[in-house]
C-alpha cells in the first residue's frame, strides 16, 4: 500500500475521486506507464477497483493505454495544464516583476517538466536596468542543472546521488549555480512549495555578477514564499 493511501479522505469527501487523483499522481511519477496491477498496488486498492478508475479516466482522456496495455497519462491533461499554467502566470507576474525591479536583474519562473527536466514558464526583465540577461520562456533544461532545477530538487525527498548544491539549497532555502545553463550567468532560485509539500515551481534571478549571495538568496526565497501563499490550495 502506498504512503499516500494511508492518508484517506474523511467521510465528507469522495473516496472514489480521491483514488482517481491518486492514480494520476502515481502515473505522473512513471512516464513510461504502469500496468493495472501496479496501479492497484500503488494506490492501495483491489485490481477491479483500479480497472474501473482507469476506465473512467480514459473516458475523459486523462489516461491512456498503449499496445502493451501499460497505462500512461492522457492528452486530456494538456488542456487542464494550460489552464493551470495561465492562472500561475497571472498570479506570478506581479511577484516576478517586483523581484526583477528590486534586484535589477531578470526574474524567472520555472516549472517541473516530467521527472528529469525543468521548463521556463515566465521570464521578466527589469525595466530600469541598463543591462540584463535575456532568454526565452519555454526553454527546457535538465532538472539537475541550473539553479531553478536544483531548487525544485531541494523541495523533494533527498536522493542518494544528489548534488551537494541540492543539499545546500535544502538547508538555506535557495540554490545557486554558475554557467550551467547559460555561459557566464549565475542563477539563484528558490522552490515554490504547494500542497502536499511538493514543488510547484521555482522563482529565480539570473545575474552576470553576484555581489551578495545571501541577500539575493533571501529576496528570492521570500518571493517564492509570497507566490506560494497566493496560489489556490498552496
Amino acid at each position: 500500500m502506498s504512503p499516500a493511501s494511508e492518508d484517506r479522505p474523511d467521510t465528507k469527501t469522495s473516496k472514489t475521486l480521491h483514488n482517481g487523483i491518486e492514480v494520476l499522481e502515481l502515473l505522473s511519477r512513471h512516464p513510461h506507464g504502469l500496468t493495472v496491477s501496479e496501479i492497484a498496488q500503488g494506490v492501495g486498492v483491489h485490481r477491479t477497483v483500479a480497472h474501473r478508475l482507469i476506465r473512467t479516466l480514459e473516458e475523459h482522456r486523462l489516461c491512456a493505454r498503449d499496445r502493451s496495455k501499460r497505462v500512461t497519462l492522457g492528452p486530456g491533461l494538456v488542456a487542464l495544464a494550460e489552464s493551470v499554467e495561465a492562472d500561475l502566470r497571472a498570479v506570478a507576474g506581479p511577484v516576478l516583476a517586483e523581484l526583477a525591479e528590486a534586484q535589477g536583474a531578470t526574474a524567472h519562473l520555472v516549472v517541473p517538466e516530467g521527472e528529469s527536466e525543468a521548463r521556463a514558464l515566465m521570464v521578466v526583465a527589469p525595466r530600469g536596468a541598463h543591462t540584463h540577461i535575456a532568454f526565452r520562456a519555454g526553454r527546457v533544461d535538465p532538472v539537475d542543472q541550473g539553479s531553478a532545477g536544483l531548487a525544485l530538487l531541494s523541495a523533494m525527498p533527498p536522493r542518494d546521488d544528489e548534488r551537494d548544491e541540492v543539499t545546500r539549497a535544502r538547508s538555506c532555502g535557495y540554490a545557486v549555480s554558475h554557467g550551467e545553463v547559460t555561459h557566464a550567468v549565475t542563477g539563484i532560485s528558490a522552490p515554490v512549495v504547494g500542497r502536499r509539500a511538493t514543488p510547484v515551481a521555482a522563482v529565480g534571478l539570473s545575474v552576470l555578477e553576484l555581489r551578495d549571495t545571501e541577500a539575493i538568496g533571501r529576496a528570492v526565497a521570500e518571493a517564492a514564499r509570497r507566490l506560494a501563499a497566493l496560489l489556490p490550495l498552496s
